[in-house]
């Protein structure tokens, strides 16, 4: 999937509405979110201002409004199907649509009272879907505030059928990643691999699924067999045994900061 251009809006588009329900159940979002909110280490009595790049349907916002009652929360992402279920799921956030891909136009009323405005900023599973993630950082590098904690993840690893049939264009590693922050302009405070050994495990299942995985998350709906829901409970309890601080894992997890 393109993640620029109006064919690759209408691709996600495409894919909200298609794999939403089956996306809430996986066990893998829900660890990222929990290594999200354990690496941004916000008190929750304290009132940040969180951005959340490629909000998607707004699951990550959901839980930041749940756990942090007085955040300010902002998500944006390329899909305007997306960005409709996530104003339902949390109508305390804004949400909007837009293509990082592209520079913020000086024009747009709509992100003007955003510039400068986060103190926290979350980019989780999106820059492996672009060509260029280093200029989709700088893009949104006018909405951060001096010194907002940047938190990204990315996958690492092997790709499988699926990864590429959502449109992942590479994987990344540590170096990569940390790479990539610094040439978007960001401070890089640590880059690590998380998920080691289950979150591995986890992924090679992916892997060896194949196409097979695919046709089985088409059919879903959100519907999915006893056995596949089994699985899936089985290694969110295995994810809680994980090296969530090391670098052998598949999950790469980075803190940065904007200068000043």
């Amino acid at each position: 999937m393109a993640l620029s251009s109006e064919s690759g809006r209408q691709d996600w588009d495409a894919y909200w509405e298609g794999y939403a329900a089956s996306a809430a159940l996986n066990p893998a979002q829900a660890y990222r979110r929990k290594l999200v909110f354990d690496h941004l280490a916000i008190e929750r009595d304290a009132a940040p201002r969180v951005l959340d790049l490629g909000s998607g349907t707004g699951d990550l916002a959901w839980q930041v409004a749940m756990a942090l009652p007085r955040a300010e929360i902002c998500g944006v992402d390329l899909s305007e199907s997306a960005v409709k279920i996530a104003a339902r799921k949390v109508p305390r956030a804004r949400f909007f649509q837009q293509d990082f891909t592209r520079t913020i136009d000086p024009a747009d009323d709509r992100l003007a009272p955003l510039r400068g405005w986060a103190t926290h900023a979350v980019c989780s599973e999106v820059l492996e879907h672009v060509d260029d993630p280093v200029a989709v950082l700088r893009n949104v590098r006018p909405l951060l505030a001096p010194g907002c904690k940047v938190l990204v993840t990315v996958p690492g690893g092997p790709m499988s059928a699926f990864d590429r049939h959502i449109g992942h264009r590479a994987h990344f590693d540590r170096g990569r990643l940390g790479r990539t922050l610094k040439a978007a302009g960001l401070r890089v405070e640590a880059v690590r691999g998380a998920g080691f050994p289950f979150f591995n495990v986890y992924r090679m299942v992916v892997i060896a699924r194949g196409e097979r995985l695919v046709a089985d998350a088409e059919g879903a709906e959100g519907d999915l067999p006893l056995l596949a829901r089994a699985v899936m409970r089985g290694f969110s309890w295995l994810f809680s045994m994980n090296d969530d601080a090391g670098t052998l894992g598949w999950q790469l997890v980075a803190v940065a900061s904007e200068p000043g």
